[in-house]
């Protein structure tokens, strides 16, 4: 049967399995769990079946992984001959592993686990991972393994019977190199890397767009010549650090097998004059020598910067040059460049137009789902527990590009190593295998690696968020329902809005007597939205040079584009946004940076899953156009509470207290007329503060007294009533207004007047 080649889950990757569709797996006359052979131009390789996705019912669709398309000659989109195979099970594997390996101990065990249930034949090498680089002279590389004989002779299955034998052999007889998505070997010599499309997670559509760019020309030119079009030639890849950009480069070279230049920027720097170009031409001579080729540009904007920016004339020159090679009066032939910057807006714009880049497309941080992918991939080869569940921490990861999600499961690994490091003896040449295998990666070691990791996406802007529900906010029924309407519905419902054409609100302002529960309403909508959160003081975007602050609120707004859904919190918005024309002696910056805003919230540049909650206790300060419709268009009242809301209040800051059977809470709230949530909160702190002077006090008299007996009684409550007022919330309804002190102003005037 023939079939069409796609790529396999990313899971699964490097198991050596087959996905077929179960019409096809009756047509072949196979089950899951039978092998079958797969015929492409470089040779035979036989797989596993495992029943395909339901998408791929009769479409004629066999999902391989990057090892089986190498080893039987084919590429995605590539047609193979598929099948059945009668594969015998093995009797007795015999393994060859590099030299600079050292274990003692029971091996085969070990290695017969990682290739439990595979087929196997003389001559194959398997990519494996054995403790984490531990082994390997390079850590964080895999390990290849080579199969040296197999009896019965031919492919086999490994399985519970079969002996498995390792014997030693030179690293020089083994013709495959250690390889694996983490290797950081240079690829200079214009070989593909080894990196395969299953090593690229949560980045589907982008992989798809640089795949249309750049495979199709190469391997179907004649596409483009009967459109009568020249193909595309070059792909700029930009975005956040660590997101994949190079990652896609690698794949895509190593997927096509192409003849791979790389030129890192800096390197082609040289203080001689003209030498720079000189290696500029140097490369897309050679790629022009070994079409179809693959120039790749990493960094792209240290070596192609502004021109009008630049004070060196080198930096023109080799901007010129390149300009030049890349479409100039040559022709290029059937070279790709492929560009990548977290910058782009560094590069000079003459490289930034069509038959220069054609396309530009940007890499950005992954959402769950594709946070999820990244995770799967980078601990497919790890021992991990049954506790790890890798859904859970995809989805408490935001603002995580794939280079954080990398290093979050390299930590695991390391904490996992660091637990076990005291039973292994370190001193001696060789470890045992056995210890290699007690190692498991459990939950606690994830849990540890999370403490020590920030998103590199939001380093500058990033706030953990709040570990605040909705269950810990008392009362403020209707401001819990308004902000659910504003900022959880618009992402939860998308589809709704969409059919009655209503866009979601852009900000909404929360306003009332300090102690009310502003900020914690913030953190709670933060943490239940399941989005990024950053938080911004008021005063601390100030800077006392000129447009610093400006620019401070511009890149707030470009980090929550970058990273959205992202809510941006503005605490006291009325220290930065207050009346126009009121500040004195400031050089107007208040003025500039409420203009900045105005533009950000309602400007020419949209913003898309973008929520702005801003706090005040003084709304009557804040600038008019800020509050209008399209800017911050709900105001919600966060009022003092009821005595339903009191008790609630009461409840919650008293549930992890030992209160004694004589405190009535019902009590307390008709007790607190006129308290805040804070004063509320106050009040039980001070109770259990009174019930533990008493404790140490009458322990400092030397009376024996257990701490378990501690309880907080009603005489505590009304002792902490007599000492927390509500002055706050008074001072707030009678204390001086804006009006109040020009009156006092005008006083001041007249008295010097008559002086």
């Amino acid at each position: 049967m023939r079939l069409r080649v796609k790529p396999l889950k990313r899971k699964d990757a490097g198991s050596g399995l087959a996905a077929i569709d179960r019409e096809m797996m009756a047509e072949l006359g196979v089950s899951s769990g039978e092998f079958v052979a797969l015929e492409g131009p470089e040779g035979r390789v036989v797989a596993r079946v495992w029943p395909g996705r339901s998408e791929d019912t009769g479409r004629g669709i066999v999902r391989i992984d990057g090892q089986l398309r190498q080893a039987a000659g084919v590429r995605i989109d590539d047609a193979v001959d598929v099948e059945a195979a009668d594969v015998e099970p093995a009797e007795r594997v015999t393994l060859a592993l590099p030299e600079n390996v050292r274990i003692q101990g029971d091996v085969g065990s070990y290695l017969k686990d990682k290739l439990s249930e595979r087929a196997v034949s003389p001559g194959d090498t398997f990519s494996l991972s054995l403790g984490f680089g531990l082994l390997s002279t390079r850590s964080g590389r895999r390990l290849p393994v080579t199969v040296v004989d197999t009896e019965p002779s031919g492919s086999v299955v490994v399985g519970g019977e079969t002996a498995v034998e390792v014997t030693e052999r030179d690293a020089d007889e083994l013709s495959v190199e250690a390889t694996g998505p983490l290797e950081a070997g240079d690829d200079t010599d214009g070989q593909p890397p080894d990196v395969t499309y299953e090593d690229v997670g949560g980045l589907d559509d982008e992989l798809e767009q640089v795949r249309e760019m750049i495979e199709l020309p190469m391997r179907h030119p004649e596409l483009f010549r009967a459109l009568g079009i020249e193909p595309p030639k070059g792909v700029l890849l930009h975005g956040p650090p660590g997101t994949g950009k190079t990652l896609i480069a690698r794949a895509v070279a190593s997927e096509i097998d192409a003849h791979f230049q790389t030129i890192s920027g800096p390197e082609i720097m040289s203080k001689y004059y003209g030498e720079s170009e000189e290696q500029l031409r140097d490369v897309f001579e050679e790629a022009a020598e070994n079409e179809p080729s693959i120039v790749f540009i990493d960094e792209l904007d240290s070596i192609a910067p502004k021109r009008e920016d630049v004070q060196g004339d080198v930096e023109r020159r080799v901007v010129a040059q390149l300009l030049s090679l890349m479409d100039g009066l040559e022709q290029r032939g059937e070279i790709t460049v492929i560009g990548t910057t977290n910058r782009v807006d560094a590069i000079d714009p003459a490289l930034r137009r069509p038959g220069r880049f054609d396309r530009e497309i940007e890499i950005g941080v992954p959402d769950a789902a594709g946070r999820e992918e990244i995770l799967q991939i980078h601990t497919r080869s790890m021992p991990l527990a049954e506790d790890v569940d890798l859904e859970r921490y995809a989805e408490s990861t935001h603002g995580f590009v794939g280079a954080d999600l990398e290093n979050l499961a390299k930590e695991a690994a390391m904490t996992a190593m660091r637990r076990v490091r005291p039973e292994l003896d370190l001193e001696s040449e060789e470890i045992d295998a056995q210890a290699l295998e007690a190692i498991e990666i459990t939950e606690a070691d994830f849990k540890s690696a999370m403490r020590g990791i920030e998103p590199s996406a939001m380093r500058e802007v990033f706030v953990e968020v709040p570990d605040v529900s909705w269950e810990d906010v008392g009362g403020l029924e209707e401001a819990k329902e308004r902000l659910r309407e504003s900022v959880q519905w618009p992402m939860e419902h998308a589809d709704a809005y969409e059919r009655v054409a209503l866009e979601p609100a852009k900000g909404v302002l929360l306003h009332g007597p300090p102690g009310t529960g502003k900020t914690l309403l913030a953190k709670a909508v933060a943490n239940e939205s399941q989005s990024n959160f950053i938080s911004v003081k008021g005063p601390e975007l100030f800077d006392k040079y000129v447009g610093e602050s400006e620019k401070g609120v511009r890149e707030v707004f470009s980090k929550a584009r970058e990273n959205a859904p992202t809510i941006v919190f503005f605490d006291e918005i009325d220290a930065i946004a207050s009346e126009r024309g009121s500040s004195v002696g400031d050089s107007n910056v208040g003025e500039r940076v409420v203009s900045q805003l105005l533009t950000e919230l309602d400007g020419l540049e949209a913003l898309e899953d973008v929520v702005v909650i801003a706090a005040s206790n003084r709304p009557e300060l804040i600038d008019d156009a800020l509050l209008r419709p399209g800017r911050l268009d709900r105001h919600v009242s966060v009022d003092e509470p009821d005595e339903a809301a009191r008790r609630e209040i009461f409840a919650i800051h008293t549930q992890d207290r030992p209160l004694a059977d004589d405190v009535d809470l019902d009590d307390l709230a008709a007790e607190t007329e006129g308290y805040t949530g804070a004063d509320v909160e106050a009040v039980c702190r001070e109770a259990a503060t009174i019930a533990v002077r008493e404790h140490v006090r009458a322990e400092a008299t030397g009376e024996e007294r257990d701490v378990d007996a501690i309880e907080l009684t009603a005489d505590h409550f009304e002792r902490a009533l007599e000492e927390v007022s509500p002055e706050s919330a008074a001072e707030f309804e009678s204390g001086p207004r804006a009006g109040d002190f020009n009156e006092v102003l005008e006083g001041a005037e007249t008295e010097t007047e008559a002086e």
